[in-house]
């Protein structure tokens, strides 16, 4: 009993040193770049926990209207800090951390037409992404999905 009290103990200390550690390590400014393994387990933990959030969602048809639509709700809500065409993110874009990604870089267009609707449904917390669901309805989100699919891919 006494070794099952002190290995849980032992356990907790060493977690709370390394969260301290984690914590002294952090930097919260958004005017710093993160270091390499804070960037590396956000990123990961972001693209896991968006797909097993847009898990069930099934895309309707896509058109060549419906791109059209998904061109102009971009300019309507996007367009501010994605830039015009969605490739180079305005000074506002820039600004945030992490800053507005280029659409058409891999790394956007590796999600699933799925993840790209949730994203732009729910918003990403934390990342100056918005949640557009309360103002705009999927099938109004789904024309910019369509949208963003159509732009050039970046070269990685």
């Amino acid at each position: 009993m006494r070794t099952v009290v002190w290995s849980v103990l032992a356990t907790l200390a060493v977690v709370g040193m390394a969260g301290g550690v984690a914590l002294a390590m952090w930097n919260p400014s958004a005017l710093e770049a993160p270091g390499a393994i804070e960037t590396w387990a956000a990123t990961r933990t972001k693209q896991w926990l968006i797909g097993r959030e847009a898990r069930g969602i099934t895309a309707p048809a896509s058109s060549e209207f419906s791109v059209h639509v998904g061109q102009m709700q971009y300019a309507a809500q996007c367009q501010t800090c994605h830039g015009i065409g969605g490739r180079t993110p305005t000074g506002i874009g820039r600004g945030m951390y992490p800053p507005a990604p280029d659409l058409g870089a891999p790394e956007v267009q590796r999600y699933s037409d799925a993840e790209v609707f949730w994203i732009v449904k729910h918003g990403i917390r934390l990342t100056g992404m918005p949640g557009f669901g309360r103002t705009l309805g999927d099938e109004e989100i789904w024309p910019l999905v369509y949208y963003i699919r159509t732009l050039p891919a970046t070269e990685p």
